[in-house]
């Protein structure tokens, strides 16, 4: 066998091994959720939680229930994020979370995640940077091209009423083109013509009624 073969066989396993890394940690703009802004006549949050999810009129908020079901223990949990954070929106979380996801995805991908370091927890950011420093060490590139989120839900709520920590649950499809290069620019993995879809569950979390607005990636998979 030739040592141009050799090579080629050593760097596509590195690129299987990258490959089946980053799936580990990621799956198959600043601030994105609004600062808490004063309310007129506030009401008291201890009594808004044991409304749970109830507006005042009686009836399902909508903001909850479009999102998960009315009975569901996701549905309490939102309430009761809202009532210690009157001015938090499920609806608006989620669009920023969306922005977010493309934010966080593409920084990693392009392997300079410092900018984003104040969005992910400890944990997240530390697993991101092996991974990036592994492919440095190799002399691996990749280059992506986000192309747009198909897919989003909320899979689950909870609240810690003692912490007021809140953590929500969301299932992501983004679609995005990637290539991987070795040290010579040459691709050995992907096709940056051939859209393919990536699929991730992100929880991301936040002390509810806090002064940072900013909510933190804390955990990932597929």
């Amino acid at each position: 066998m030739s040592s141009e073969m050799i090579q080629l066989l050593v760097l596509a396993g590195i690129a299987v091994f990258l490959i089946l890394r980053l799936k580990n940690v990621l799956g198959s703009r600043e601030g994105f959720e609004k600062p808490p802004l004063p309310m007129p006549g506030q009401k008291d949050p201890a009594a808004e939680a044991r409304k749970g999810f109830e507006v005042i009129d009686g009836g399902p908020d909508r903001d909850i229930t479009d999102h998960v079901p009315e009975d569901s223990s996701a549905a309490d949990a939102l309430g009761k994020m809202k009532a210690a954070e009157p001015s938090f929106n499920v609806g608006e979380f989620l669009g920023g979370a969306k922005g977010a996801y493309e934010m966080i995805l593409m920084a990693f991908e392009s392997g300079d995640i410092d900018d984003i370091a104040p969005f992910l927890s400890k944990e997240v950011f530390e697993t991101f940077q092996e991974v990036i420093d592994l492919r440095k060490k190799e002399g691996i590139t990749v280059d992506a091209n986000f192309v747009g989120v198909r897919e989003m839900t909320l899979l689950d709520a909870s609240f810690d009423e003692a912490t007021k920590e809140g953590e929500l649950k969301i299932r992501f499809v983004g679609e995005l083109t990637s290539v991987v290069r070795d040290s010579a620019g040459d691709i050995i993995e992907g096709n940056l013509n051939e859209v393919k879809r990536q699929k991730d569950i992100w929880s991301f979390e936040r002390v509810m009624g806090s002064d940072n607005p900013n909510w933190q990636l804390v955990a990932t998979g597929e």
